[in-house]
């Protein structure tokens, strides 16, 4: 059995006289003569050496009181520290933990890619209503982008169409509707107040799924969970008065999606359940995605009309350029990517890990769009909205 010692050799560092008990325990001892018989010029490597020897050559010294010192050299063969060879070490996993590792990866992938298309769709979002005021067009534009992706992915193969009957799409129309006034809600909310702003009251969702669910369907929940709504609702009506460009509008817009989110919840786990095993995530929100626009193209035709919409668009046109229509396109688009991507996940990982990666992604945008169209924010505003947004997450720690 071999052993090395890597070190910078020193004749001074050799032979320096040194009490026993700061010797050190594991280095060879050299006999009386050594110093005598080879110089310095013998011991000074211009590299760092590594000095073998099998473990019989060695004598190591002991903090004893009769401790020899050997009467010859043992030979030893120096290496350059590159030149040493490396100890090969296989680790080995088991499939289980395998899986595991990827799972946890994939999930990752997954947040990150959601955190992500919905900070871009908000930004873009924002940039359009400002030069757009048209949220009902915007809103319809969005679930047309949508809707024609997956109508070519299922022409072109690239996914697999879902397999529907009459049930289904019944099961489904009340989701829908409710999916449709949660998005145009939310839509109206940010035409008219900072995209910070709509998210923070946003944040408030599970104090209406708590009383949704308590006063409407009678169902009880436990003790933690009622007061953990308290710094949300709390935080909310912080952020609400603080706000230094509130409008009455953006905020009821933000209440009613909150809201109407919450019945697309429950409409989707009472109303699907047993009925869409075969058509889940992509293909879920596809379906969702195209029976809202059949709904909401005649009431956004009805509400705005295609005379506004022309003459907004000749001037948002005029006073932004070419780049106004990418705009549209990149918030369309990346509307339907960042739902579709979070219907993957939900697929994927529990409501609870849902939950929590919701709150994350909603912190990303308020600091996203903070940043980016310098949002005025007052101390105590930023206060309230950490707090609602600590709420949440209290909540979801109290669901388990």
């Amino acid at each position: 059995m071999a052993k090395q010692y890597c070190t910078h050799f020193r004749h001074f560092d050799l032979f320096k006289p040194q009490s026993l008990s700061h010797r050190p325990q594991h280095f060879p001892s050299f006999p009386p003569n050594f110093a005598k018989n080879y110089s310095k010029t013998n011991l000074v490597a211009p590299k760092r050496l590594c000095v073998s020897s099998s473990l019989q050559g060695f004598r190591y010294m002991e903090e004893s009181k009769d401790v020899k010192r050997r009467d010859s050299l043992v030979p030893s063969k120096a290496y350059e520290a590159h030149q040493v060879q490396p100890i090969q070490i296989h680790i080995e996993f088991t499939e289980e933990a395998r899986e595991v590792a990827a799972q946890k990866l994939k999930i990752g992938v997954y947040f990150a890619t959601w955190w992500a298309l919905n900070v871009i769709f908000n930004i873009y979002n924002k940039k359009v209503l400002n030069a757009f005021p048209f949220p009902w067009l915007t809103s319809t534009l969005s679930l047309a982008a949508g809707s024609l992706m997956m109508f070519v992915s299922w022409a072109t193969k690239i996914a697999q169409p879902p397999k529907t009957d009459v049930n289904f799409w019944k099961a489904l129309l009340p989701v829908a509707v409710a999916h449709t006034i949660g998005h145009v809600a939310a839509t109206v909310s940010m035409s008219k107040v900072a995209v910070s702003f709509t998210h923070i009251i946003k944040s408030g969702e599970p104090a209406f799924s708590v009383l949704v669910s308590r006063f409407l369907l009678g169902e009880s929940f436990s003790t933690p969970v009622y007061l953990s709504l308290l710094p949300i609702i709390g935080g909310c009506a912080l952020a609400a008065v603080t706000e230094l460009n509130f409008n009455l509008t953006g905020f009821m817009g933000a209440m009613i999606s909150n809201l109407a989110f919450v019945f697309r919840n429950i409409f989707s786990k009472r109303g699907m359940k047993g009925k869409s095993s075969s058509v889940g995530g992509m293909n879920y929100y596809a379906c969702l995605s195209m029976m809202s626009l059949v709904i909401l193209t005649p009431f956004a035709i009805a509400v705005e009309g295609p005379q506004l919409w022309a003459a907004g668009w000749d001037t948002a046109v005029a006073q932004i350029g070419p780049n106004f229509i990418w705009w549209v396109v990149t918030q369309s688009v990346f509307y339907h990517l960042y739902n579709q991507v979070s219907y993957m996940s939900l697929n994927e990982i529990s409501p609870l890990t849902f939950s929590i990666g919701n709150t994350m992604k909603r912190i990303s945008v308020i600091v996203a769009s903070i940043i980016i169209f310098q949002t005025p924010l007052q101390p105590i505003n930023a206060l309230g909205a950490v707090i609602a947004i600590f709420g949440t997450f209290l909540y979801s720690q109290a669901k388990k």
